[in-house]
């Protein structure tokens, strides 16, 4: 075994809700060797996500743990955090996840869950940040890595990366220019968080970008 094998990576737990496009940038960049973080495992609130089929498809475990099987929501936190738990992460990564995470896991994992957001925050945080930048006539907006708390994508920002508005952009043109953005910045981001924490020398760190 080559001592690059034999360096332990950090074991990573992604959360989708969606087709999963972010998740697959992480699993491409973890089918790398010099890649210091693998995926572990992909869950999602939705049995349908399109990107848990992905996940299998790349040999990776997926579980699904829904809303409407919890009694309530208190509920439905504790189950996923028991979920989470039972992967041992050392990150949890939500990729398009679209429930807001409670106290059981921001307890269980605080200061290790990134979200990434198709926006500059804090400007247009929530569900709808490309339909609501072109709304409001911005001529620029971008892609923001951040650690998530208690509040609607209010949390420590790590890393941003503009993206420009270009005449005739719709909501669906500016997103995709956003998510290809989004993709690299979260791989990166990742890499730095995981090589900091365990003391080496990041080859390729966060990119702190901001137009604000």
């Amino acid at each position: 075994m080559s001592a690059d094998a034999a360096v332990p990576r950090s074991r990573v737990v992604v959360l989708l809700s969606g087709a999963g496009t972010l998740c697959a940038a992480l699993l491409s960049a973890a089918a790398s060797p010099g890649y210091p973080a693998e995926v572990v495992a992909v869950g999602s609130d939705r049995a349908d996500a399109p990107g848990l089929a992905h996940a299998r498809d790349a040999g990776v475990p997926t579980f699904v743990t829904a809303l409407r099987d919890a009694p309530d929501r208190p509920g439905w936190d504790a189950a996923l955090a028991a979920e989470l738990t039972r992967h041992r992460p050392d990150w949890v990564v939500c990729a398009g996840f679209m429930r807001l995470l409670g106290a059981a896991v921001l307890d269980a994992f605080g200061g290790r869950v990134l979200n990434s957001h198709p926006a500059l925050l804090p400007a247009f945080p929530g569900a709808h940040a490309v339909r609501d930048a072109l709304a409001a006539g911005v001529p620029t907006t971008g892609a923001t890595v951040h650690l998530v708390d208690a509040g609607v994508d209010t949390g420590p920002v790590l890393a941003q990366r503009p993206v420009p508005v270009l005449p005739g952009d719709d909501e669906e043109r500016l997103h995709e220019r956003i998510k290809t953005v989004e993709r690299e910045l979260l791989v990166q981001t990742l890499a730095g968080l995981v090589v900091q924490a365990d003391g080496l020398s990041p080859t390729d760190p966060p990119t702190q970008e901001s137009t604000r």
